[in-house]
Protein backbone atom coordinates (compact mmCIF):
# COMPACT_ATOMS: atom_id res chain seq x y z
CA UNK A 1 0.00 0.00 0.00
CA UNK A 2 1.34 3.22 -0.98
CA UNK A 3 2.00 5.97 0.76
CA UNK A 4 -0.72 8.16 -0.34
CA UNK A 5 -3.41 5.64 -0.21
CA UNK A 6 -2.67 5.08 4.00
CA UNK A 7 -3.32 9.06 3.46
CA UNK A 8 -7.07 7.84 1.64
CA UNK A 9 -6.09 11.12 -0.77
CA UNK A 10 -4.93 10.97 -4.56
CA UNK A 11 -1.87 12.89 -5.26
CA UNK A 12 -4.02 14.91 -7.39
CA UNK A 13 -6.48 15.79 -4.15
CA UNK A 14 -3.72 16.49 -2.52
CA UNK A 15 -2.40 19.14 -4.56
CA UNK A 16 -6.05 20.33 -4.94
CA UNK A 17 -6.03 20.89 -1.34
CA UNK A 18 -2.70 22.88 -1.11
CA UNK A 19 -3.95 24.56 -3.94
CA UNK A 20 -7.44 25.61 -2.55
CA UNK A 21 -5.32 27.04 1.00
CA UNK A 22 -3.28 29.46 -1.39
CA UNK A 23 -6.18 31.09 -2.73
CA UNK A 24 -7.90 30.88 0.14
CA UNK A 25 -4.87 32.65 1.42
CA UNK A 26 -4.67 35.24 -0.99
CA UNK A 27 -8.45 36.00 -0.08
CA UNK A 28 -7.35 36.43 3.57
CA UNK A 29 -4.87 38.87 2.37
CA UNK A 30 -7.61 41.06 0.64
CA UNK A 31 -9.51 40.49 3.99
CA UNK A 32 -6.46 41.96 5.78
CA UNK A 33 -6.67 45.21 3.41
CA UNK A 34 -9.90 46.11 3.72
CA UNK A 35 -10.08 45.81 7.46
CA UNK A 36 -6.82 48.02 7.50
CA UNK A 37 -5.32 45.04 9.87
CA UNK A 38 -1.15 45.16 9.72
CA UNK A 39 -1.28 41.86 11.78
CA UNK A 40 -3.58 40.22 8.64
CA UNK A 41 -1.70 41.60 6.18
CA UNK A 42 2.09 40.37 7.56
CA UNK A 43 0.69 37.35 8.30
CA UNK A 44 -0.66 36.04 5.55
CA UNK A 45 2.16 37.64 3.21
CA UNK A 46 4.26 35.28 5.45
CA UNK A 47 2.24 32.36 5.05
CA UNK A 48 2.33 32.71 1.33
CA UNK A 49 5.76 32.55 0.92
CA UNK A 50 6.34 29.89 3.52
CA UNK A 51 3.71 27.68 0.84
CA UNK A 52 5.98 28.66 -1.91
CA UNK A 53 8.35 27.26 -0.09
CA UNK A 54 8.13 23.42 -1.73
CA UNK A 55 7.88 24.79 -5.09
CA UNK A 56 11.18 26.84 -4.89
CA UNK A 57 12.81 24.23 -3.18
CA UNK A 58 11.96 21.87 -5.88
CA UNK A 59 12.24 23.32 -8.79
CA UNK A 60 15.49 25.79 -7.88
CA UNK A 61 17.02 22.90 -6.05
CA UNK A 62 15.68 19.16 -7.17
CA UNK A 63 14.41 18.54 -3.66
CA UNK A 64 11.70 15.65 -3.85
CA UNK A 65 9.23 18.05 -2.39
CA UNK A 66 5.98 15.54 -2.99
CA UNK A 67 2.00 16.87 -2.74
CA UNK A 68 2.16 14.91 0.95
CA UNK A 69 5.08 17.48 2.13
CA UNK A 70 3.34 20.36 0.34
CA UNK A 71 0.06 19.61 1.86
CA UNK A 72 1.90 19.66 5.22
CA UNK A 73 3.82 22.83 5.03
CA UNK A 74 0.36 24.77 3.78
CA UNK A 75 -1.57 23.63 6.12
CA UNK A 76 0.59 24.86 9.01
CA UNK A 77 0.76 28.07 7.29
CA UNK A 78 -2.99 28.57 6.72
CA UNK A 79 -4.18 27.39 9.85
CA UNK A 80 -2.21 29.64 11.85
CA UNK A 81 -3.59 32.78 9.40
CA UNK A 82 -7.23 31.77 9.00
CA UNK A 83 -6.65 31.66 13.46
CA UNK A 84 -5.13 35.24 13.02
CA UNK A 85 -7.82 36.72 10.55
CA UNK A 86 -11.27 34.68 12.49
CA UNK A 87 -14.74 34.28 10.16
CA UNK A 88 -15.93 37.12 8.72
CA UNK A 89 -18.24 39.14 11.15
CA UNK A 90 -17.11 37.18 14.62
CA UNK A 91 -16.19 39.46 17.53
CA UNK A 92 -12.85 37.28 17.94
CA UNK A 93 -10.34 35.42 16.19
CA UNK A 94 -10.22 31.34 16.29
CA UNK A 95 -7.18 32.23 18.50
CA UNK A 96 -10.04 33.44 21.11
CA UNK A 97 -12.83 31.89 20.22
CA UNK A 98 -11.21 28.07 20.49
CA UNK A 99 -9.27 27.22 23.14
CA UNK A 100 -7.31 24.57 21.43
CA UNK A 101 -6.35 25.99 17.89
CA UNK A 102 -3.31 27.78 19.43
CA UNK A 103 -1.98 24.37 20.73
CA UNK A 104 -2.89 22.84 17.27
CA UNK A 105 -1.55 25.23 14.84
CA UNK A 106 1.69 25.23 17.09
CA UNK A 107 2.22 21.41 17.33
CA UNK A 108 1.59 21.50 13.39
CA UNK A 109 4.39 24.20 12.84
CA UNK A 110 6.47 22.85 14.75
CA UNK A 111 6.66 19.22 13.04
CA UNK A 112 7.33 21.51 9.82
CA UNK A 113 10.38 23.11 11.93
CA UNK A 114 11.59 19.29 13.10
CA UNK A 115 10.83 17.92 9.78
CA UNK A 116 13.36 20.82 8.15
CA UNK A 117 15.80 19.97 11.03
CA UNK A 118 15.41 16.24 11.17
CA UNK A 119 15.92 16.13 7.22
CA UNK A 120 18.87 18.58 7.65
CA UNK A 121 20.51 16.70 10.28
CA UNK A 122 20.09 13.63 8.56
CA UNK A 123 21.63 14.70 5.44
CA UNK A 124 24.76 16.10 7.46
CA UNK A 125 25.41 12.87 9.07
CA UNK A 126 24.79 10.85 5.95
CA UNK A 127 27.60 13.07 4.17
CA UNK A 128 29.64 14.08 6.72
CA UNK A 129 32.55 11.63 8.29
CA UNK A 130 33.27 14.04 11.47
CA UNK A 131 29.48 13.94 12.22
CA UNK A 132 27.79 10.61 13.25
CA UNK A 133 24.32 10.49 15.17
CA UNK A 134 23.22 7.34 16.43
CA UNK A 135 19.39 6.80 15.49
CA UNK A 136 18.88 6.65 19.12
CA UNK A 137 19.59 9.79 19.77
CA UNK A 138 17.92 11.46 17.03
CA UNK A 139 14.62 12.37 18.69
CA UNK A 140 16.49 14.04 21.43
CA UNK A 141 17.98 16.12 18.97
CA UNK A 142 15.05 17.24 17.28
CA UNK A 143 13.32 17.85 20.54
CA UNK A 144 16.25 20.13 21.47
CA UNK A 145 16.16 21.59 17.84
CA UNK A 146 12.24 22.70 17.97
CA UNK A 147 12.53 23.58 21.53
CA UNK A 148 15.56 25.89 20.45
CA UNK A 149 13.39 27.29 17.83
CA UNK A 150 10.37 27.12 20.07
CA UNK A 151 12.02 29.72 22.61
CA UNK A 152 13.23 32.24 19.91
CA UNK A 153 9.94 32.28 18.21
CA UNK A 154 8.24 33.07 21.61
CA UNK A 155 11.18 35.91 22.40
CA UNK A 156 10.17 37.54 18.75
CA UNK A 157 6.45 37.69 20.21
CA UNK A 158 7.16 39.34 22.98
CA UNK A 159 9.99 41.88 21.61
CA UNK A 160 7.33 42.25 18.81
CA UNK A 161 4.48 42.93 21.49
CA UNK A 162 6.65 45.60 23.00
CA UNK A 163 7.55 47.55 19.86
CA UNK A 164 3.94 47.79 18.78
CA UNK A 165 2.99 48.49 22.40
CA UNK A 166 5.87 51.61 22.47
CA UNK A 167 5.02 52.54 18.55
CA UNK A 168 1.17 52.68 19.08
CA UNK A 169 0.71 50.08 16.23
CA UNK A 170 -1.37 46.83 16.39
CA UNK A 171 1.22 44.09 17.25
CA UNK A 172 1.68 41.43 13.95
CA UNK A 173 2.21 38.54 16.77
CA UNK A 174 0.41 38.40 19.65
CA UNK A 175 1.66 37.60 23.11
CA UNK A 176 -0.81 35.94 25.93
CA UNK A 177 1.58 35.34 28.79
CA UNK A 178 4.02 33.33 30.63
CA UNK A 179 1.13 30.48 31.25
CA UNK A 180 0.64 30.66 27.44
CA UNK A 181 4.43 30.38 26.44
CA UNK A 182 4.81 27.05 28.79
CA UNK A 183 1.77 25.98 26.70
CA UNK A 184 3.31 26.89 23.23
CA UNK A 185 6.91 25.03 24.02
CA UNK A 186 4.70 21.63 25.26
CA UNK A 187 3.01 21.76 22.34
CA UNK A 188 6.52 22.45 19.78
CA UNK A 189 7.81 19.41 21.49
CA UNK A 190 4.80 17.43 21.22
CA UNK A 191 5.27 18.06 17.62
CA UNK A 192 8.63 17.59 17.54
CA UNK A 193 8.40 14.42 18.95
CA UNK A 194 5.92 13.39 16.57
CA UNK A 195 8.88 13.94 13.79
CA UNK A 196 11.49 12.72 15.21
CA UNK A 197 9.49 9.31 16.09
CA UNK A 198 7.80 8.98 12.25
CA UNK A 199 10.60 11.18 10.40
CA UNK A 200 12.59 8.43 9.29
CA UNK A 201 9.34 6.99 7.59
CA UNK A 202 8.46 10.22 5.77
CA UNK A 203 11.58 12.43 4.95
CA UNK A 204 14.25 9.20 3.98
CA UNK A 205 13.96 10.39 0.72
CA UNK A 206 14.54 14.44 1.64
CA UNK A 207 17.39 13.56 3.80
CA UNK A 208 18.96 11.53 1.10
CA UNK A 209 18.79 14.58 -1.55
CA UNK A 210 19.57 16.94 0.86
CA UNK A 211 22.91 14.43 1.52
CA UNK A 212 23.77 14.51 -2.25
CA UNK A 213 23.69 18.06 -3.19
CA UNK A 214 25.99 18.21 -0.09
CA UNK A 215 28.27 15.76 -1.97
CA UNK A 216 28.93 11.96 -2.08
CA UNK A 217 27.14 9.99 0.79
CA UNK A 218 29.90 8.35 2.86
CA UNK A 219 27.88 5.34 3.30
Amino acid sequence: MSRFNRLRLSRRKQQQLSYGMTLCLVGLFFVGLERGSIGVIVNTLVALAVTQLPTVLKRDYGLPMDPRLTLWITSAAFLHTIGTVGIPGASANLYVQIWWWDHMTHALSASVVAAAGYATVRAIDEHSEAVHIPPRFMPIVILVFVLAFGVLWELLEFALGIAAGALGMQAVLTQYGTIDTLKDLLFNSIGGLVVSIWGGIYLSDLSASLAARFGTDRR
